[in-house]
């Protein structure tokens, strides 16, 4: 799935670098870098996380397939993509607009694949119908909730089971909610693409409606908290949404700003057989 993800963001980014008369080849360099430094952020971050597990297996750990981190590797990504564009000439907000779209959309098929591997992304017991069992899954309900920081914020479920949550217990599916929510959002971003809105804005949208989505999620999510009840990925949320409802309202607020035009594309030059 997560192979998926970035083929299908590549796709849509190579179209919307082709909308805007930008090259298709750079878009191509762009995919490939968040390809690499994506993953390589998801894990660092993830590593960071689970510092004590690395220390005691450290090559276990490294290079296990599982254990990835989405803001690691968003950060990365956006650093190494800021300075490639920069050398090419072209503003990282105009960037940042094309790839909007793209981001939604991978980090929901991405969460596909976090429910078919039952990778300890799930949510709390559920008595709803479409409450699911992993206990098949790489990190079944009984390892998932043996963090005594998850079963210290959610008191009811040791409660609930005294003798430790067993495997078959149904979970609240959060990475089919999140996947919901992202092609909602894909669908609100790719709508307004065209607005001619100033560079910036449509990825200050992004932010927040992003943002806002992991905030919420996190309420049900098994993910340890670090501080005043709130995990990790709940206070990235936070000046994450912040700083897009800023941008998206300071450029609302400055409509005149010029958008940027790039220059006319070279012609492919044929070679002489």
């Amino acid at each position: 799935m997560l192979g998926i993800a970035f083929i299908v963001a590549s796709y849509l980014l190579s179209k919307e670098f082709e909308r805007v008369k930008l090259s298709q080849d750079i878009a191509t360099q762009i995919s490939l870098l968040a390809i690499i430094f994506g993953i390589i952020g998801c894990k660092l971050l993830d590593l960071i996380e689970n510092w004590s597990d690395f220390i005691r297996d450290p090559i276990g750990m490294a290079f296990s397939p599982g254990g990835l981190t989405f803001y690691g590797g968003v950060i990365l990504a956006m650093i190494v993509i800021a300075i490639y564009v920069k050398k090419k000439g072209i503003p990282f907000l105009v960037v940042a607009d094309l790839t909007a779209p793209s981001l939604a959309i991978a980090y929901g098929i991405g969460r596909i694949g976090c429910h078919l591997a039952g990778d300890g992304d799930y949510g709390i017991p559920t008595t709803l119908p479409w409450g699911t069992n992993y206990s098949h899954g790489t990190d079944p309900p009984s390892i998932a909730l043996s963090n005594p920081n998850v079963l210290h914020h959610f008191p009811w479920i040791a409660k609930e089971f005294p003798n430790g949550v067993p495997n078959t217990t149904p979970m609240h599916p959060t990475p089919i909610y999140e996947f919901i929510m992202m092609v909602i959002i894909f669908f609100i971003l790719w709508r307004m693409r065209k607005k001619g809105w100033p560079d910036g804005k449509l990825f200050m949208l992004y932010l927040i409606l992003q943002g806002i989505e992991r905030f919420m999620i996190e309420f049900i999510r098994l993910n340890p908290r670090l501080l005043w009840g709130l995990s990790e990925a709940q206070l990235i949320s936070i000046p994450m949404t912040i700083i897009g409802i800023i941008g998206f309202y300071y450029f609302s607020a400055h409509k005149d700003f010029k958008k940027y035009v790039p220059p006319p594309l070279k012609p492919a030059v044929k070679k002489k057989q």
